[in-house]
C-alpha cells in the first residue's frame, strides 16, 4: 500500500529522506523555511505546503529534520505547528533532529496531551550516506509506536533500532557522535604529525587504512582532510552544537567528556575563523595552523573567513 508522509525540514538530511522515500513510492508533502528547498521538493515529485501544520494534514506520520530541539519544538506545537494540522486519529511525529534528550522528553509529554505520539528518532550517518540510504535510525518512545513507524524508517534507512523510552534515541545519538568525533580528532592529529615528519600524506593514509588503526571514519574522512575537500556532508556549526550537548550530558550524568571538551574548543576556533558553514572535518585546518602549516581554503562553495551567526 502506498504511504503518504509529511516532512518538516528539508536540509541535507531531509533532502536525502525525500530522495529515498520517493524511490520507495511514498507520497510526500513537505515544508521548509527555504523556498529553494521547496522548489527542489516539487522537482522530486513531492508537494510543498505552506506551514508545518499543512504537512500534518491527511497523513499518519510527520518526520522532522531540523537544526535543533528549540526549532523542532516550535515546528511541532508552535503557531502553525504540526499539532494544529492533525487530521489523523493516530498521528506519529518522528523527530530525527539531534536534540537535547530532556527537550525530547518534554516535547513528548506536551504532544501526548494533544493525543499525538512521538518518537525521538535520531539518525546516524553523513548526508552522503543518507542519500545512499545507508543510515541507521535509533529511536526512543513506546515500543508499539516504534513498530508502527518502522515502515516509514525503512523508506530512508537500512536499519532501525529501538533503544527504550523517549530520550533514549537522542542519548544514543550523542554517544555515537562522541565516539565519531574522537575518531576524527585522532585521525587529524595523526595526519598533521605525519606531515610534519615528512611522510607523504596519501601513502600514509593508505598504510593507516591497512593497519590496526583503520576505521570507517578514516576511510570516509581521511581523503577529505588531505585533499582539503570540504564539500558539505556536515557542518562545523552543527558539530559544535552537538559537542555542547555531549558535554552537557556528561555534566548532568557525572561522566567525563575529556576528549569531547578539547574538540569543542577546536570547533569553536574553526567557527570563529569563519568555517561555520564548511564541512565538519575542516577543523583539520585549525590543527595544521597550530602546527605551523598552511591553512588551506579548501574545496567547497563557502567563502573562506565569512563568519555566520550562531
Amino acid at each position: 500500500m502506498v504511504k503518504k508522509v509529511g516532512i518538516v525540514g528539508m536540509g541535507l538530511m531531509g533532502q536525502a529522506f525525500i530522495l529515498n522515500m520517493r524511490k520507495s513510492q511514498f507520497i510526500i508533502q513537505g515544508f521548509d523555511v527555504d523556498s529553494n528547498r521547496m522548489d527542489e521538493l516539487r522537482e522530486q515529485g513531492g508537494t510543498p505546503v505552506n506551514t508545518p501544520a499543512d504537512a500534518a494534514k491527511d497523513v499518519d506520520c510527520v518526520i522532522m529534520s531540523l537544526p535543533n530541539s528549540t526549532i523542532a519544538r516550535d515546528a511541532a506545537i508552535g503557531a502553525n505547528g504540526i499539532a494544529e494540522g492533525v487530521t489523523s486519529d493516530n498521528l506519529y511525529i518522528c523527530d530525527t533532529t539531534t536534540s537535547r534528550p530532556e527537550d525530547s522528553i518534554s516535547l513528548s509529554k506536551d504532544l501526548a496531551e494533544k493525543g499525538i505520539k512521538f518518537l525521538d528518532s535520531a539518525v546516524s550517518g553523513t548526508s552522503t550516506m543518507a542519500r545512499a540510504g545507508d543510515l541507521i535510525v535509533i529511536a526512543g518512545g513506546n515500543k508499539e509506536d516504534f513498530d508502527v513507524c518502522k515502515g516509514y524508517f525503512e523508506g530512508f534507512s537500512r536499519a532501525a533500532y529501538y533503544m527504550g523510552p523517549v530520550g533514549s534515541g537522542a542519548r544514543t545519538k550523542l554517544v555515537i557522535n562522541l565516539i565519531l568525533a574522537g575518531n576524527r580528532l585522532a585521525l587529524a592529529e595523526g595526519l598533521v604529525l605525519g606531515h610534519k615528519a615528512g611522510l607523504e600524506q596519501e601513502n600514509l593514509l593508505e598504510v593507516l587504512k591497512d593497519s590496526a588503526a583503520s576505521s570507517k571514519t578514516m576511510i570516509d574522512k581521511g581523503p577529505k582532510m588531505i585533499n582539503a575537500d570540504y564539500s558539505k556532508q556536515g557542518q562545523i556549526k552543527t558539530s559544535l552544537k552537538d559537542n555542547r550537548l555531549m558535554i552537557e550530558q556528561g555534566q548532568i550524568l557525572g561522566s567525563p567528556t575529556l576528549m569531547t571538551s578539547v574538540l569543542s574548543q577546536i570547533y569553536q576556533a574553526a567557527y570563529e575563523k569563519g568555517y561555520a558553514e564548511k564541512d565538519t572535518v575542516s577543523f583539520y585546518e585549525i590543527l595544521r595552523g597550530m602546527a605551523g602549516l598552511e591553512e588551506r581554503e579548501g574545496i567547497d562553495d563557502v567563502p573562506f573567513g565569512k563568519k555566520t551567526p550562531k
